[in-house]
């Protein structure tokens, strides 16, 4: 999480290990954890479509919570499994394109089409491989932005672009500028990434010259 602070990191996990400790007592199978993920993605994307940006960063922000705290709960029940990894990660891949394609019904500007085309692009690069080296044996975690950094980020930026929309509109001239501004960078960042863990790849299979 080189984009993430570790002051920030440190207070989320003490805000939410409550929540984990709960949810462990209640028995929950971090299966439905995952699955309620999503349906919190469902209404997050559904709120980005109609431009509710604040109430859209508030659920992706519950959506991401969710995606750690499956996690938590199998290691901490001893109920991991290679079918419950699979199914972490196939759903995360949904949850980023719902998310994106909600934000691209909203705007109609091409280039912000295109941004958020690049966005999903890098994306799920991103974590196709990583899974492809680990398919190779390689443990691939290295970048500037993984799944944590784009969720912090979208999510943020929506939250402050509805609470402080009309100021920046003010100082800049544009509308919805702090989620604009985001796309750009993750566009770019996650992309930068995929090239990143391409030439760590390499290295580690020596194929480098």
């Amino acid at each position: 999480m080189d984009l993430i602070g570790k002051r920030f990191i440190q207070y989320y996990f003490k805000v939410i290990d409550p929540i984990g400790e709960r949810l462990i007592k209640t028995g929950v199978h971090p299966h439905i954890i995952t699955w309620i993920g999503l349906i919190f993605t469902l209404v997050a994307a559904n709120f980005f479509r109609l431009g509710s940006f604040f109430l859209g960063g508030l659920f992706m922000a519950i959506a991401g919570t969710c995606d750690v705290l499956d996690g938590r709960i199998a290691r901490e029940t001893r109920k991991m499994s290679k079918f419950g990894a699979f199914l972490d990660s196939t759903i995360d891949r949904y949850n980023d394109v719902l998310i994106f394609l909600g934000l691209m019904i909203y705007f109609t500007q091409l280039y912000i089409h295109v941004l958020i085309i690049l966005a999903i692009a890098g994306s799920l690069l991103t974590s196709y491989t990583r899974a492809r080296a680990e398919g190779l044996g390689i443990d691939c975690k290295v970048g500037l932005m993984q799944r944590p950094e784009r969720i912090t980020y979208v999510a943020g930026a929506a939250i402050l672009d509805g609470l402080l929309g009309w100021f920046f509109k003010a100082l800049f001239g544009m509308e919805h500028f702090p989620i604009i501004v985001i796309l750009w960078f993750v566009a770019i960042i996650s992309n930068f990434t995929v090239l990143q863990r391409i030439m760590f790849i390499k290295r580690k299979l020596g194929d480098i010259k």
